[in-house]
């Protein structure tokens, strides 16, 4: 599937990727400058590829909390939050962002690779009140320390004094344009999704007063440094929230049923046997997911990497993986076997990087 700004991105020379069906740019100018622009000014990047759907009418909070483990019935309007679909067993099928709006209307961004089979499970629970709006809507991530004062600039001067995944929709040019202050770089920012005839218009704005196109590659990197998990990666169906450092994201005190829900309730009673870890190099190297890590001279890996590169802003190499709880310890030493070299790496606290060590 193509992009609605095709023609937009092909103007910046930029070199395409395939992802979950859709051809996605990777990088523009390279994916380190992109990265270093978001941590240091600002970046736009296409994320039209995410899934959009609306759940609408006075039961849809309650349609959506019997799919997903956060209760979005607390929601007040004009908020979002980070949640999951979880299997029986309470695997994560996939984790999403649901955002309430006035007007008993709800809309949840689903991951790309997962965007039929979760628009499938909403219309199993509210039928006609569940809507896909992919095709004829954009989404455009503003991230970086100078956003904010950007999109307050582009897009409204509201911005500014909107709180962390607070949600409105604003009126830009005669037009809609739903702005939710979140993203997936650990950096400050919003989200904007409007239909894709405004769209180009939109992202002329956006890149006519600083913003720098992204691509994927640069999104990557970003999300890898700020800890945030990749669904396919770092969670999925084998992985339960609590070992994942998900819990903030189930909520079991409403009683409210759920899929997943008994399941979870005692995956969370329960010892953790494993926990998803933060992997600091201490030396030369980059590592990749799949490697294998082991015990600092050990010969069997105790666990692979299921997320890893090297990071533009700290200029080390950085992953995750779930190990023992054991040595799920931070300042504990491991090995990565890099191609059949020991790297010698260290369990950190998330995230990686922070802005604070930095400004």
């Amino acid at each position: 599937m193509h992009l609605a700004l095709r023609e937009r991105h092909l103007a910046q020379g930029p070199r395409f990727a395939p992802f979950a069906g859709w051809e996605m740019p990777l990088q523009y100018e390279g994916i380190v400058a992109e990265h270093l622009a978001v941590r240091e000014r600002v970046g736009v990047f296409d994320v039209s590829h995410l899934a959009r759907a609306w759940v609408e009418g006075p039961q849809a909070g309650e349609l959506l909390r019997s799919v997903t483990t956060f209760d979005v019935t607390s929601l007040p309007e004009g908020q979002a939050h980070y949640s999951l679909y979880c299997n029986e067993a309470g695997g994560i099928e996939d984790d999403v962002f649901i955002y309430h709006l006035p007007g008993d209307r709800w809309l949840v961004i689903h991951n790309a690779a997962n965007a039929e089979r979760d628009f499938e499970r909403l219309q199993a629970v509210a039928g006609s009140a569940a809507s896909e709006v992919t095709p004829n809507t954009v989404m455009l991530a503003v991230q970086g320390p100078e956003a904010i004062a950007l999109l307050g600039a582009v897009l409204s001067e509201e911005i500014p004094s909107m709180q962390p995944r607070q949600c409105a929709e604003l009126d830009w040019r005669g037009t809609s344009v739903l702005f939710a202050r979140t993203g997936y770089t650990g950096e400050d920012g919003g989200e904007c999704i409007v239909d894709a005839e405004n769209a180009g218009d939109l992202w002329d704005a956006l890149t006519e007063a600083g913003a720098t196109p992204a691509g994927l590659g640069a999104r990557d990197t970003l999300r890898l440094e700020a800890a945030l998990p990749l669904h396919g990666s770092d969670i999925d169906a084998s992985t339960h929230p609590y070992e994942a450092g998900l819990g903030f994201a189930v909520s079991l005190d409403d009683g409210a049923p759920f899929t997943g829900r008994e399941a979870l309730a005692e995956l969370k009673a329960q010892p953790r046997t494993r926990r998803l870890s933060h992997l600091a190099a201490r030396g030369r190297g980059v590592i990749r997911a799949g490697f294998d890590v082991r015990e600092a001279g050990g010969t069997e890996p105790i666990s692979c990497l299921t997320s890893g590169g090297h990071s533009p802003s700290l200029r080390i190499g950085i992953g995750m993986a779930y190990l023992p709880v054991e040595l799920a310890k931070r300042g504990a030493m491991l090995e990565v076997d890099v191609r059949g070299r020991s790297l010698p790496v260290e369990v950190v606290r998330r995230p990686f990087y922070r802005k604070s060590e930095d400004d």
